[in-house]
């Protein structure tokens, strides 16, 4: 990269951070001004390593690995990985970790690829994670196509991209042999979209303990830090009746679709704060046998998600009496009691916020000012609500490039000089865990959890 984008002065951090404050709170996804100023020992440490003739050496490094990393970004993109079907896709992954220097890297039991690159032994424990599945069905074309000077194929860059960026960092900083003080968990996760229900970077922080922080990679505008993990929770909830003949029956069964449309209008009528944002969907519905059948039975999925847990589990307890609700105005309706309702809870993603003055975050945000970018925090539902929910330190940020399209098969991503983001999501990560002989590590070692 060219040295004009080294470190400005603290002086200058604090107006640019000013100045991204005052935009963030013009846009709707800010969840908290940006901090208008970090300590003087982050401020030291980024203005260090961007001084450093090493640091930049490898910064150009990732500038040279560009167009091989595009090309890892197609191989990978075109290797289908459903939610639960993420095997061919993690092998592929796990293979190029091998290659690229990792031996010891593997798959464990829940179908994530690990690969830990050690540091000096006295610094922390830093993950670094991208989601190997995507939210498109097996059968989906996801050959990748160019045209318009964008990259076009249903998951290529939520998260394919992601991947293909650790890629590249684990190859320049072996390339330049850049020892850092702490070590760095490099993961490719399970689980991440739909009913994966976060599965493997849950799996993940309940088999390594002494986890320090969290930097994961997603889609995301440049300048954009997710410090706020918004909650959900997913419902399944069936109902059951006798059933019977359209004709013959009526008036001695209750129908369990009819019940269940009860049940959505009393839903739909619940009431939710803007602040916190709360918010609940009947997202799917289905049930009956024929046209001229009472129905038997009926199902439906509900999703619920909020920024606050108390707000969400107020909410949810809401939406579950009006189902109860709903069952006995459908019973009375035909004097009977013969309707059921039972609910199961089928998706639980924790939820809670980084602080705005830790480490981490100011991290990110003294890096985004080293190459020119606004800091906006936002908020969203990614595998950084674990570790947050267990307080452990985490954001996510983006790798480069710009994408559109997310979750549809018209996604894309604009490729050209995605090598800026990738530059200054690596150096964020490397202030945190420090480099041997430029900056100790500012990510403060956390005692290990206990099982």
């Amino acid at each position: 990269m060219s040295r004009s984008l080294r470190l400005a002065p603290l002086a200058s951090l604090a107006l640019a951070a000013l100045c991204a404050a005052h935009g963030a709170h013009a846009q709707s996804n800010a969840v908290a001004p940006t901090p208008a100023q970090v300590s003087p020992e982050v401020d030291r440490t980024y203005t260090q390593l961007m001084a450093s003739p090493a640091i930049q050496k490898l910064l150009d490094a990732v500038k040279a690995d560009h167009e091989r990393a595009v090309e890892d970004l197609k191989m990978l993109t075109e290797i289908e990985a459903p939610p639960f079907k993420e095997q061919k896709r993690a092998e592929a992954f796990l293979a190029r970790m091998k290659a690229l220097g990792l031996a010891d890297a593997k798959i464990d039991a829940e179908g994530n690829v690990v690969g830990l690159r050690k540091g000096t032994g006295n610094g922390p424990k830093l993950l670094i994670s991208a989601h190997l599945d995507t939210v498109f069905p097996a059968g989906t074309d996801v050959k990748v196509k160019e045209r318009d000077g964008r990259l076009h194929a249903p998951g290529i860059a939520d998260d394919t991209r992601g991947l293909t960026v650790l890629l590249s960092w684990l190859k320049v900083l072996n390339d330049n042999k850049v020892q850092t003080a702490g070590d760095l968990l490099i993961v490719g996760n399970v689980g991440e979209e739909e009913l994966g229900n976060l599965r493997g970077i849950k799996a993940i922080f309940r088999d390594h303990l002494d986890i320090d922080g969290m930097v994961g990679l997603e889609p995301s505008p440049d300048g954009h830090v997710l410090v706020l993990g918004t909650a959900s929770h997913r419902y399944e909830v069936t109902f059951k009746g006798p059933g019977g003949h359209s004709f013959g029956a009526f008036g001695q069964v209750p129908s369990a679709i009819h019940g269940m449309g009860r049940a959505i209008a009393k839903i739909a009528d619940v009431r939710t704060p803007s602040f916190p944002k709360t918010t609940f969907t009947v997202g799917t519905v289905g049930g009956g046998t024929s046209v001229n059948t009472i129905a038997p039975d009926a199902r439906m999925a509900i999703d619920i998600r909020s920024d606050d847990m108390a707000s969400l589990l107020e909410t949810e307890k809401k939406i579950l009496a009006a189902i109860d609700e709903a069952v006995v105005e459908e019973n009375k309706r035909w004097n009977v009691t013969t309707l059921s309702a039972s609910h199961k809870l089928i998706g639980d993603r924790p939820g809670g916020r980084t602080p705005t003055d830790s480490v981490i975050v100011e991290a990110a945000t003294r890096s985004n000012t080293a190459f020119g970018q606004k800091t906006l925090l936002r908020g969203g539902s990614t595998d950084a609500n674990v570790p947050i929910s267990l307080g452990i330190p985490a954001i996510i940020i983006g790798g480069g490039g710009k994408s559109s399209g997310s979750h549809a098969l018209s996604e894309s991503i604009d490729v050209t000089d995605a090598w800026k983001g990738a530059q200054n999501s690596l150096v964020t990560v490397l202030g945190l865990v420090g480099v041997q002989g430029v900056t100790p590590a500012l990510l403060p070692k956390r005692p290990a959890r206990i099982k």
